[in-house]
């Protein structure tokens, strides 16, 4: 513990080098104690809320930069305040700084949450900035702000590593907090398990007496009418009692299918943001960033190789992740440097499929589209352009529910092909022809004739 005091003093030192003096006699001369270290985690007390939060908000990301260079092994910063050290020490008799808060500890093991999901782990840009402003002031103010939070996107661009943000805040600011992170298919899975046994004792006591319910992938629950009853009820239940409820799913609640209507309007209760594909200044924040903390040192890999991995892999940031591991792996094992020419043959096998599907997904769908134009009698031009006079919104919306029915592209990347119309609009389109098919005969004949021409039937 005497290691962990000194090296907070060392780092206090080069803030008050650093620091307008006013700052650091306000913020950091009344922040003297180590409280524990546990998980990797050093807690340093500060004299109230508002010193926390201004340390967290303004100089968390430099109090660890300072640490990176004090300790061998990774470690971070975390900030509570007097009020909450003396209400641990009091609720234990015995508080032993090398073993681990037993109820923070189950906690994460109950909801499986990671407690590396930080706000200060969370890569900012254009595509989340307002979905990561919404889950600070939700995390900053649980039940109050926005309830629920309900955060929607595609695969792998970060709604689960926000969605525990919060989670991860709220129980930061106060131990004693229930926090449940939870996936949609193991809560229906619970669900039924206790229902056939007709034994609800312990499913009640995990879900009803959270004060923050975290549920992952809402989609899940689509069909599941058993259980969208069940978490109605939950809901009403939680909701009324203001404990906060985050919600993500792979698309906005008003288009989600087979889910009953008085559940999908109450999602839209609180605050709706969504979540984008990262633009490519975004991504090489994201990659610095994750190099940073799979290797602690930024500077490893040369800015051109962090910009090809980039350029490449821009579907979302999983992918983008695991491109990054892999050009490490690569010029680790071998031993060699780190430049783009190793990176594009670490990565070989990863980007020629992506060309190739890129290639063939593109001429599949210029195909699609100039076969309705034909069938249509109608210029491809004119398919794609802004006129909306029936001659040509309707081929429009055959080319759209053909695209997504037959390669089931996301409604943003169909928009691309139609002079980038929004997503909305292609959502729409697809559920228009669909009715279409059910009510009229004729719409539903040309479908098939078209269907086939693309060589799928």
């Amino acid at each position: 513990m005497k290691k962990y005091t000194e090296i907070w003093e060392d780092i206090k030192q080069s803030l008050e080098e650093d620091l307008d003096e006013v700052v650091f006699t306000e913020i950091f001369r009344p922040v003297n104690t180590v409280f524990k270290v546990v998980n990797n985690y050093i807690y340093i007390v500060a004299p109230n809320e508002f010193v926390k939060k201004r340390i967290e908000m303004l100089y968390l990301n430099k109090l660890n930069k300072y640490l990176e260079y004090k300790v061998d092994e990774m470690h971070k910063f975390r900030i509570i305040t007097e009020e909450q050290a003396s209400k641990e020490l009091s609720d234990s008799k015995e508080y032993n700084v090398n073993k681990a808060d037993d109820s923070l500890t189950n906690r994460y093991i109950h909801g499986n949450m990671n407690s590396s999901y930080t706000f200060d782990s969370f890569v900012v840009g254009n595509s989340n900035r307002l979905a990561y402003t919404s889950g600070i002031k939700v995390a900053d103010q649980p039940g109050i702000v926005a309830n629920p939070l309900y955060i929607f996107g595609d695969v792998g661009l970060g709604k689960t590593h926000l969605m525990q943000c919060v989670g991860n805040y709220i129980l930061e600011g106060d131990m004693n907090k229930k926090v449940l992170y939870v996936k949609t298919d193991q809560f229906v899975e619970e669900y039924v398990r206790s229902a056939s046994k007709r034994k609800f004792d312990e499913f009640n006591s995990k879900y009803r007496e959270v004060d923050v319910l975290l549920v992952d992938d809402i989609q899940f629950l689509s069909g599941k009418t058993q259980s969208q009853n069940e978490f109605f009820k939950l809901f009403e239940l939680l909701h009324g009692q203001q404990k906060q409820i985050v919600i993500t799913s792979d698309r906005s609640a008003n288009e989600l299918k087979d889910i009953m209507s008085r559940l999908t309007s109450r999602f839209e209760w609180g605050v709706t943001v969504d979540i984008n594909r990262p633009d490519l200044d975004h991504r090489i924040k994201i990659l610095k960033k994750k190099l940073m903390a799979e290797t602690s040192n930024s500077d490893l890999i040369p800015n051109d190789v962090i910009e090809y991995i980039a350029s490449v892999f821009d579907n979302n940031v999983r992918e983008l992740e695991g491109a990054l591991k892999r050009v490490l792996f690569y010029c680790t094992a071998f031993n060699i440097d780190f430049t783009v020419k190793s990176a594009e043959a670490a990565l070989e096998n990863l980007v020629k499929p992506r060309i190739n599907d890129n290639f063939l997904s593109e001429n599949k769908i210029k195909n699609i589209m100039s076969l309705v134009s034909d069938y249509y009698r109608i210029s491809t031009s004119d398919l794609i352009s802004k006129k909306r006079t029936a001659k040509y919104v309707f081929p429009r919306q055959v080319s759209m529910y053909l695209i997504k029915t037959l390669y089931d592209l996301p409604y943003k990347k169909i928009g691309t092909f139609f002079n980038n119309r929004d997503h909305s609009t292609v959502m729409h389109s697809v559920e228009k022809i669909s009715n279409e098919i059910e009510m009229d005969i004729n719409v539903k004949k040309d479908v098939e004739k078209l269907t086939i021409k693309c060589g799928q039937k």
